[in-house]
């Protein structure tokens, strides 16, 4: 089965097909740096995170291109979000881009996300910026007007394309100095004039100013995957008009298409609501870190489509992390019962057609538009069959176990990054090992010494936290009792 996507621009799913055989470029809209990154960046970073995993599980090299916004992303008053933190920090502007730039990769990282190939910065990119501006300016489809240029959308009859808004929807929210400025009131600003309190700003032919939001996109995704490139993803939010004006410009600068497929994920809700600082119910990673553990929220935004909104609640997070444990409980029963196996070189035939056939559903999953709910049902599917061989007394030789772990790793390690190499407690293997060895050997003195309340103390107490003693002619063993 091929893998086939849902395009925003065409609204329909369509074959996808790189524009380069055996390579895909993708970018994908990165995070204004002046705050913390919220449980909205969470989902839409996870969901493309899967999405590139997919595609070089399928054996394509990926160029993963996602830009740092550390200026140019205006409010609706006009401020420049950047410089907005600042004050409120009381920091200079790259300081509070520097910490919150690391910050949002720590998140990242926590996550599992893996980090993109690329993360250009808009101001390293100024000078590119402006050679744009100037090109739309010599093709007629930008004005100056003082020392801001905007694109005239009026000359662009496609704008809209993307989206399905009309040029008047366009208008809405402009402020009321900006419109009086502005040709129409849907025309955007390419570029910006500084204020004479406005920090940030770069010298250009039109004066000191700064680029607008939108170009950076347009500029850094097209330096570092071409024009037209293959995949343009982001928030369903950004869809109009930050997506519809990279394309407007960025079509009419170079007179070729700008992007073939669009991918756009839905939103996060709480409890049914969106996230707004003015509802008092915006969460940082960081905060929702305190209360689950990052692979769970990883796990929660998998049990839902990319294109999904999905709803943040208390009992949905529960109920995901009781999913993500039956998984790994598995994953760590066949890793524990893989030390003591007997060697084999070769897999149980029937146990590998298995396998298999849970390999051809997860990837039918996973070529129909990502759907990942699907692909982690049939991880739930693969967890009874494993689980009813483990309990049926049928020896499983090394090899067959190892099959299953290697499936395992494969499709929920690599492709989706919820089985870890190595789950937290093989770290301490061990020093697991050591510690059960020195509780053995009290237990063996006790009884020697014949201090039978002491060894039955020992045996009770490691039971009561599903350790279990097994006594043999070769001495006493342990192992996990469930």
């Amino acid at each position: 089965m091929s893998l086939k996507i849902y395009n925003t621009l065409k609204r329909e799913k369509e074959e996808f097909v790189p524009l380069h055989e055996g390579f895909v470029g993708i970018y994908v809209c990165g995070p204004t740096v002046h705050d913390d990154a919220h449980i909205g960046h969470g989902k839409t970073y996870v969901n493309f995170d899967v999405i590139v995993r997919y595609l070089r599980y399928k054996g394509y090299r990926v160029r993963y291109v996602q830009n740092i916004t550390d200026v140019g992303h205006l409010l609706d008053t006009g401020e420049d979000r950047i410089l907005k933190g600042a004050r409120r920090e009381r920091v200079e502007p790259m300081e509070l881009v520097e910490t919150y730039t690391r910050r949002y990769f720590e998140d990242m990282d926590r996550l599992n996300i893996q980090r993109p190939d690329i993360s250009p910065r808009a101001s390293g990119h100024i000078p590119e910026q402006i050679e744009l501006v100037k090109r739309l300016l010599e093709k007629g489809y930008a004005y100056e007007v003082n020392g801001s240029v905007y694109f005239e959308v009026n000359k662009w009859p496609e704008y809209g394309k993307l989206s399905g808004r009309r040029v008047e929807e366009a208008q809405e929210g402009t402020r009321v100095e900006v419109r009086e400025e502005k040709r129409h009131p849907a025309d955007f600003a390419l570029w910006k004039r500084a204020e004479p309190e406005h920090i940030m700003r770069w010298p250009s032919p039109w004066g000191e100013g700064y680029p607008g939001w939108h170009v950076e996109c347009s500029v850094m995704s097209t330096k570092y995957l071409g024009q037209p490139f293959d995949i343009h993803g982001g928030g369903v939010e950004n869809k109009f008009p930050h997506h519809e004006c990279e394309i407007a410009q960025s079509e009419a600068a170079y007179g070729v298409p700008f992007c073939r497929y669009w991918l756009h994920n839905g939103m996060l809700m709480i409890r049914g609501e969106e996230m707004h600082k003015s509802l008092g119910n915006m969460i940082t990673l960081r905060q929702a870190f305190q209360q689950y553990d990052p692979l769970t929220i990883r796990f929660f935004v998998l049990g839902g489509h990319y294109r999904s909104q999905l709803d943040f609640t208390d009992e949905a997070m529960q109920a995901a992390d009781k999913g993500l444990q039956r998984i790994l409980g598995t994953v760590r029963a066949v890793r524990e019962r893989m030390r003591s196996a007997d060697a084999a070189d070769v897999a149980d035939v029937e146990v590998q057609a298995m396998l298999d056939g849970i390999r051809t559903r997860f990837e039918e999953a996973m070529d129909d538009d990502f759907n990942t709910p699907q692909a982690v049902a049939v991880l739930f599917d693969l967890g009874r069959e494993v689980n009813t061989l483990l309990n049926s007394g049928q020896p499983l030789n090394n090899a067959t176990l190892a099959a299953i772990d290697n499936l395992y790793r494969r499709l929920g390690g690599d492709v989706l990054g919820i089985v870890p190499d190595q789950l937290p407690e093989e770290a301490g293997v061990g020093l697991t090992d050591d510690l059960m060895r020195i509780l053995i050997e009290m237990r063996a003195e006790a009884r020697q010494k014949k201090d039978w309340a002491t060894a039955d103390a020992i045996r009770d107490r490691l039971a009561a936290i599903g350790i279990a003693l097994e006594d043999g002619p070769e001495g006493t063993r342990w192992r996990l009792a469930r």
